[in-house]
């Protein structure tokens, strides 16, 4: 099968990442939920061998047991079973699923679970039955609030909820939040088991973790497992910091729970990476604490409002670290400034290098949208940057953020001028390129080669600043390369993004 991504696309990578739906769309969201929080520490227990017992035996009955916490907290976990649109399902392949989903050509052959499709390819678009998935979920209060993942339930015209004691449910869609793969549910009920949330934020990697769902309909599944890292970012997934674990998920485990050893959900599971469509020991989580703040937005209005400071950030590696004169590559690269945003009117720059939002150390360039995000639109907000090997800090309030190239053609009347250290070719933007582009740069890069070419400078690329300083001409960059020392940051426009790429000047 070829790799590629499905429900949200991850491009440029030879893996995908599978929305853990079975065959369906869907998401949620959570808010700290009125359940006990009476003490856990026997959530798990961890037998103790009996003395005289052989070192094999001795390891395995020291393996935790997970059967306390599954039997307490087992019941909260539901079955989500959902129903799109004919006319929405009738553009798809076997059983409503989309010919680009990863698992269309397994279905098509084989059938789903519950007997559709198979054996002879999908049916004729007019004959095509509504399209039914199935997920997972949980429940966050006894009056019948769940969470579950937005692409399980998003856009859907029937929501049904099956209890583990069989009891079934109508239930109703409070919101969607696309941005983190939230959603929030409803049932009409009273006294139901629910669970408790936790602290993702004390996760470690190697602690173990366990995942109750409904992997291809087999409801209540328990797999375990350990947290591989936490914090993960994924491509086109910005506001969420993932927790990655070894956990067997499959698809209809999404939006079920992630637990920790005391019995809290630390998450909810949404994403796997796959180079076949099924389990390969890389599993994410949306860690609860996210969750929570979209859940009670939902709860409350129906809708998430997210803060933002205008800005585009990148990734810092050693040669970057090096370049910016940072001690080790820590922080979050300012690539770009949005004009008359609030990091603009506060005086950050492209080339500054967050260290901390809030008194909050940042380590990761993950960790910036989700902590930006999270504050109310208008909210003050301090950030303290890496500028010129200098620190300093700004104060701004935040904006809203909305819901939601070309490059320039090579030739022109000017001459490309070269930087024989850098390994790059340079010219004049010609008036009608700037436009084209829309670029406030002046230089487009020709040719590379060299230690350009090494770093990932591209023919085409618009060449704008090195560090924190604009550049104009071939002097400027020239000037602004020596100033730079042994690894030159070069500020770059590719199509509409702004990145920055470390050039190493070899040694004479």
């Amino acid at each position: 099968m070829t790799p590629m991504y499905s429900s949200r696309r991850l491009a440029g990578a030879l893996v995908m990442t599978l929305a853990l739906v079975g065959c369906s769309p869907g998401a949620s969201t959570a808010a700290t939920p009125p359940v006990d929080k009476a003490p856990a520490s026997s959530a798990v227990d961890t037998a103790t061998p009996p003395a005289g017992a052989s070192a094999g035996v001795a390891v395995a009955r020291a393996l935790p047991d997970f059967s306390g916490l599954v039997e307490r907290f087992g019941p909260a976990v539901v079955n989500v079973q959902v129903t799109e649109k004919r006319q929405e399902a009738q553009f798809r392949g076997p059983q409503g699923m989309s010919p680009n989903d990863p698992f269309y050509d397994f279905f098509r052959r084989f059938g789903q679970p519950n007997g559709g499709g198979g054996g002879g390819g999908a049916q004729p678009r007019g004959n095509q039955p509504p399209q039914r998935g199935e997920g997972s979920g949980f429940v966050v209060s006894p009056d019948g609030f769940i969470l579950t993942n937005a692409h399980v339930v998003n856009g859907a015209t029937e929501v049904t909820v099956k209890l583990v004691d069989r009891r079934e449910y109508r239930a109703k869609v409070i919101g969607v939040d696309t941005r983190t793969d939230v959603a929030v549910i409803k049932i009409e009920a009273t006294g139901l088991p629910t669970v408790r949330f936790g602290d993702p934020g004390k996760l470690k990697p190697g602690q173990w973790v366990i995942a109750i769902g409904s992997p291809f309909g087999m409801v209540n599944s328990v797999t375990a497992g350990i947290v591989s890292a936490t914090s993960r970012s994924l491509p086109n997934d910005a506001y969420v910091p993932f927790i990655q674990t070894d956990v067997a998920v499959n698809p209809g485990n999404s939006g079920g729970p992630l637990f920790n050893m005391e019995g809290e959900v630390v998450g909810i599971n949404s994403q796997i990476y796959s180079q076949t469509g099924g389990y390969m020991g890389l599993s994410f989580a949306i860690p609860i604490d996210v969750a929570n703040g979209v859940r009670e937005q939902l709860v409350k209005f129906g809708k998430v409002s997210r803060g933002k400071i205008g800005i585009g950030i990148q990734p810092i590696d050693a040669t970057m670290a090096e370049g910016f004169g940072l001690d080790r590559p820590r922080g979050a690269l300012v690539g770009s400034v949005e004009q008359g945003g609030p990091a603009d009117k506060a005086g950050v720059k492209p080339g500054d290098v967050i260290t901390k939002i809030d008194g909050k150390t940042i380590e990761l360039d993950a960790e910036v949208p989700a902590l930006i995000s999270n504050v109310k639109p208008g909210q003050a907000v301090q950030i303290e940057v890496w500028r010129d090997r200098t620190a300093k800090s700004f104060q701004l309030r935040t904006a809203e953020l909305v819901q939601d190239g070309e490059s320039p053609q090579k030739g022109g009347s000017a001459s490309p001028e070269e930087s024989s250290q850098l390994g790059l070719s340079v010219r004049p933007l010609q008036p009608q390129e700037k436009q084209q582009v829309q670029t406030e740069g002046t230089l487009v890069v020709e040719d590379v080669s060299g230690p350009a070419e090494d770093a990932g400078v591209q023919p085409g690329d618009i060449l704008l600043g090195v560090g924190g300083k604009d550049v104009k001409s071939l002097a400027d960059l020239q000037a602004a390369a020596k100033k730079a020392g042994k690894v030159v940051p070069l500020r770059i426009q590719r199509g509409e993004r702004q990145i920055y790429l470390a050039v190493r000047v070899p040694e004479k």
